[in-house]
């Protein structure tokens, strides 16, 4: 056999050309492909060393194209991309006007469905397959691709249950690896668990109730299982699901020994895996770990604060809850709506609950957010990790819209830190006791204080700070980008005409500090690390509007568009929300 297959391979079509033999080899030289690349320029890699064999067989088995594919959230869709075109540029993956880290439409034939949020892949997929049934391709096939932890998720037992009673050619794989980004969890990864180790009886099978035909566990390493199965699956009308066993991190010792840290492992030697040392000396700590030990700390001293986490116990650092005090931190699964309507159901009953979920996460509980909590005016605190820019992974996690999609909603306070000392106070403040429901919005990454364990201060809710006195341009930000503007600030020569003014909160709005803003400034630029439609900005705007002050308004932040994959820096430049592209503003006036 030979041993550059992979070269010779740019499409599906000539992946057919091979024997099955050949194929165990070709998944060594994917992985090996994969291995290397991500090795130096980053990116998720367990996920798609995971389903190596199974991405081989279902291009090799079924006619894609014009057979469509849908991948699950799209972390193990790396080795799809290599073999649908997309080899030679696989080095720009996750970089600026490179190719995404997920699958996306507008890049490929191949890419059905732009996906990068989890438990999408069933319902796309049974769409795709009704509309085939309505347009007479009674022949094509459709498959979903989802992980244990996805499969899981309300939204994937909605599409699980509609399909069940259609004539749909849907075929739905269960990748089974007992892990998302962090081990799954639930009843459901229990019964599983049943399934794989034979102690499940045939009949009390959840899927073959649901009307499918079910078949599985199968090796999902294995290619003779593999082709036999799906070519079997092929002929087959109807609902299918095939429940095969896989390893994350499958042909690399150390990922396969630590899955969560080789989710994303940064940097690695791919001689011996091992993850390349950042030096962190020195450095201000990540806004994740301040919420993380802050809650400790708080939890220490107030026995009724409970946290909860839908499937991110290490991104959002509520890790360290887990450990400290398993019984009061709780892990839900991929399951947003049902984490903020549990967490409004414990606060009915008057526990301090501290909802940590990432912004972008935040958008698919949004009718929980307004009937279940604000409504009832609930006081759970929602802590939104990944706020603004997030780099790399791109459109489809940016914290873009909550400022803008919280900011309507009645009851909420909304607060935006600027640093790790805000966020503290602010946690150890609503822990104290609120009137109402809040949320703490926070970045990705670093923040830019040191020596941030200080005491506690309780924070007046709803008050702007003023940091410079101008005497003619009023610059109001909120949160961490307002860092990027004290820097620019500091470093032009007209500073003096420049007035700076924090604001932690939102929501609500300081009317007052806002009155005597525009009764002593010729003109208000606001900044945020949010869309301008509808949020901060929209909200001086507003402000001004109604008060009948004649100020000029200019809003800078995230424009409408969808900002794609870069360095968060590149992805500020995009939105003139840098240093340098503030300096200039600056400059100009």
């Amino acid at each position: 056999m030979s041993d550059n297959l992979l070269q010779n391979i740019h499409n599906p079509t000539d992946l057919r050309k091979l024997s099955p033999e050949q194929l165990p080899a070709l998944a060594k030289e994917l992985r090996e492909f994969i291995i290397d690349i991500v090795s130096r320029k980053e990116g998720h890699l367990g996920a798609s060393l995971g389903v190596i064999e199974l991405t081989i067989a279902l291009h090799y088995v079924f006619n894609t194209p014009e057979d469509l594919l849908v991948w699950d959230v799209g972390h193990q869709a790396y080795g799809h991309k290599i073999l649908t075109e997309r080899k030679d540029v696989f080095h720009t993956n996750r970089q600026l006007h490179g190719i995404s880290g997920f699958p996306k439409r507008s890049e490929s034939i191949y890419d059905t469905f732009g996906v990068g949020h989890s438990s999408t892949s069933i319902s796309a997929a049974l769409g795709m397959a009704l509309a085939s049934n309505l347009k007479g391709e009674i022949d094509k096939h459709h498959i979903a691709v989802i992980g244990d932890a996805s499969i899981a998720s309300g939204m994937a037992f909605e599409g699980l249950n509609h399909a069940g009673v259609t004539d749909a050619n849907l075929l739905v794989i269960l990748n089974d690896n007992a892990i998302g980004i962090d081990p799954s969890v639930g009843a459901l990864k229990d019964y599983l668990t049943s399934v794989k180790e034979g102690k499940n009886p045939k009949e009390n099978n959840i899927i073959k109730s649901l009307n499918f035909d079910y078949s599985g566990p199968i090796d999902g390493h294995d290619f003779d299982a593999l082709l036999k199965e799906l070519n079997r699956l092929k002929h087959k009308k109807g609902p299918k699901f095939l429940h095969i066993i896989t390893t994350k991190g499958k042909g690399m010792q150390l990922a396969e020994e630590d899955q969560v840290k080789y989710h994303a492992p940064g940097k690695f030697n791919k001689e011996t895996g091992e993850i390349l040392p950042k030096s962190e000396e020195n450095l201000p700590p990540k806004f994740q770990d301040v919420f993380g030990h802050t809650l400790v700390e708080l939890a220490e001293q107030n026995e009724k604060i409970i946290g909860i986490t839908p499937a991110m116990p290490t991104g959002s650092s509520m890790k360290f809850m887990m450990d400290a005090f398993p019984k009061r931190a709780i892990d839900v699964g991929i399951a947003e709506q049902h984490a903020v309507t549990l967490a409004a159901g414990m606060a009915t009953e008057g526990m301090i609950v501290f909802c940590n979920i990432y912004s972008t996460f935040m958008q698919r509980a949004y009718d929980q957010l307004i009937h279940d909590v604000a409504l009832q005016n609930l006081p759970v605190i929602f802590c939104l990790d990944r706020a603004g820019l997030v780099g790399e992974d791109g459109a489809t996690h940016h914290g873009a819209y909550d400022l803008a999609y919280l900011n309507c909603i009645p009851n909420m306070i909304l607060c935006v830190p600027m640093d790790e000392l805000e966020l503290r106070n602010i946690m150890y403040t609503a822990q104290l006791g609120l009137e109402h429901p809040i949320a703490i919005r926070y970045p990705r990454g670093r923040g830019n204080v040191i020596d941030w364990k200080q005491p506690f201060e309780k924070l007046e809710i709803g008050k702007a700070k003023l940091l410079r006195k101008g005497s003619k341009t009023a610059v109001l930000t909120t949160g961490f980008i307002g860092n990027n503007a004290i820097q620019a600030l500091d470093e032009i020569e007209n500073q003096e005409l420049y007035s700076h003014y924090h604001f932690l909160f939102v929501k609500p709005l300081d009317t007052e500090t806002l009155k005597t803003i525009c009764e002593n400034h010729e003109q208000i630029i606001t900044i945020e690390e949010g869309t301008i439609i509808g949020g901060f900005g929209s909200l001086i705007s507003s402000f001004c509007t109604e008060n009948n002050y004649l100020i000029s308004v200019k809003k800078i932040g995230i424009p409408d568009i969808f900002i794609e994959q870069g360095t968060v820096l590149e992805q500020q430049q995009i939105c003139g929300i840098d240093v340098n592209s503030l300096k200039t503003i600056f400059s100009s006036r």
